[in-house]
């Protein structure tokens, strides 16, 4: 007998074959990439995403030596290695109504979106012009300015508040769409499928973006996933899936406008599965010893997305010479956002009682 579904509003049940729910529950956007998986760029256009990454590698770098000195307190998660999948996502969205909110892996996100690195480097190293005042620190920035929500601490909290920044923007009706990222080792909590079947029933602006590094922080996918093909996991709930190499920043942008168009069409929510790697620890605490240097070299020399675009730029014609004086610019920009942030004064301690309270009138 035919599976059926009631109808909300007229209260039919229209006939649902057996095969059209399950080419339902198969359905997936990888069709949409099969033709055509890589995003073709002008020569200007590649030079930029370039350089966003080679921005996101550098800063991470410094950033791991301050931490190394003192300068940076608490946890630091670095994003080497990761860096195409910010920077292929976010370039795609639009920042005058797009909202985007991370874990707390979270600079490399800041700097995809065009916030000024001195400011986040201020804040990681907890001074007074940091983009939150120098209280957040490295993993809780936040700027409604750029619609950057954070930054958080609390594993896979971030995907229920993206459902509700979706939410907003569907209730704004002002086009917008929600990225939420969220990696392997979140896809596991609770929340995060009460967050799916909310976002699948209301129909929300928004795209769940997986960033399987492989580890949840010293645990492989394999030993703690029972499903690690993690673009499947929305299936139970309608929401189709897509699986992207994270390592290639042209195939991470193809993904993203195909993945765009469907939620900005009304569709509802997208899960994203991006395949990376980082290359330091889960934090900097971390000695990464559950996994040998031999594979994160193997890593390095064969998928560094910041080489494969180099790849891509040499085929249009681009030197070394110039990909060595942009270089050049983006590390004297990190030193610049370096030497803001120590120069930069600490917080007044009466900030401690600032932030900690909304009065409503």
């Amino acid at each position: 007998m035919p599976k059926a579904k009631i109808d909300a509003e007229s209260g039919a049940a229209p006939a649902v074959t057996p095969a059209q729910d399950e080419d339902f529950a198969l359905h997936s956007l990888q069709e949409a990439l099969a033709a055509d998986r890589r995003y073709t760029p002008n020569k200007e256009e590649l030079l930029n995403l370039y350089e966003q990454m080679v921005l996101i590698r550098r800063f991470e770098e410094r950033a791991g030596q301050l931490y190394g000195l003192g300068l940076i307190g608490g946890f630091c998660h670095l994003y080497i290695g990761q860096e195409a999948v910010a920077v292929g996502l976010q370039s795609a969205l639009d920042s005058n109504r797009d909202s985007v909110i991370t874990g707390y892996r979270d600079h490399g996100h800041m700097l995809a979106y065009g916030i000024d690195p001195k400011v986040i480097m201020a804040e990681l190293t907890g001074r007074e012009a940091g983009i939150s005042r120098g209280k957040g620190g490295s993993m809780h920035m936040f700027s409604v300015e750029h619609k950057f929500y954070g930054g958080h601490g609390i594993v896979g909290a971030q995907v229920s508040l993206g459902a509700g920044l979706a939410f907003a923007h569907k209730y704004r009706e002002d086009g917008g769409v929600a990225m939420a990222y969220f990696g392997d080792g979140a896809a596991n909590q609770g929340q995060v499928y009460e967050s799916f079947n909310m976002a699948a029933l209301w129909k929300l602006p928004i795209i769940f973006v997986i960033e399987n590094n492989g580890y949840a922080m010293g645990t492989a996918v394999k030993r703690g996933s029972a499903e690690t093909h993690f673009y499947r996991r929305g299936t139970a709930f309608r929401i189709p899936g897509m699986q992207v190499d994270g390592m290639d920043v042209l195939e991470v942008r193809k993904a993203a406008e195909v993945a765009l168009e469907y939620v900005r069409a009304g569709n509802g929510p997208v899960l994203m599965e991006l395949n990376t790697y980082r290359y330091r620890g889960h934090s900097m605490s971390d000695p990464a010893k559950y996994r040998s240097r031999e594979e994160v070299q193997d890593v390095r020399e064969k998928r560094d997305p910041i080489e494969h675009v180099k790849q891509d730029l040499a085929a249009l014609g681009v030197d070394e010479a110039a990909l060595k004086e942009i270089d050049k610019r983006v590390r004297a920009q990190v030193a610049e956002s370096a030497d803001f942030a120590e120069s930069s004064p600490e917080p007044a301690p009466s900030e401690l009682y600032t932030d900690v309270l909304v009065e409503r009138y």
